[in-house]
C-alpha cells in the first residue's frame, strides 16, 4: 500500500472535519472515512481526533517538483532572508511572486 500524500491526508483531514462540523457521530464518522479513503478504523479515528482540533478546514496544496535555479547571488541572499523572516519557504515565496506574475501577464498581455 502507497503512502498518503500531503494533500491526500489534507483531504482526509477536511472529510473529517466537514463530517463532524454536520454532527455526524464517532462511529458513523470513521466508517464513512474508512470507507470513503481506504482507511483502517483506527486511522479514520485519528483523523477525526485531530480534525476536532482544526478551527477550519486546512488548504490543500498540489504536489512539488524540484527545480534548479540560477539566480545572482544579491538576488539569493534578498529571498534568503525574506524566508527566514517571513517563515515561508523559499518555494513557497517563488511560486507567490510567479503567480503575481502570470496574473500580470494576463492582464496586460
Amino acid at each position: 500500500m502507497s503512502r498518503s500524500t500531503k494533500a491526500d491526508k489534507a483531504r482526509q483531514l477536511n472529510a473529517a472535519h466537514r463530517l463532524l462540523e454536520r454532527g455526524v457521530a464517532l462511529p458513523e464518522a470513521a466508517h464513512n472515512l474508512s470507507h470513503k479513503f481506504g482507511l483502517s478504523l483506527r486511522q479514520a479515528y485519528r483523523y477525526l481526533e485531530e480534525a476536532a482540533r482544526l478551527e477550519r478546514p486546512i488548504e490543500v496544496t498540489e504536489a512539488t517538483v524540484p527545480i534548479t535555479l540560477k539566480l545572482p547571488p544579491t538576488t539569493i541572499r534578498l529571498l534568503r532572508w525574506y524566508a527566514k523572516s517571513s517563515g515561508l519557504t523559499i518555494g513557497t515565496i517563488v511560486a507567490r511572486a510567479l503567480e503575481v506574475f502570470w496574473n500580470a501577464l494576463g492582464r496586460h498581455g
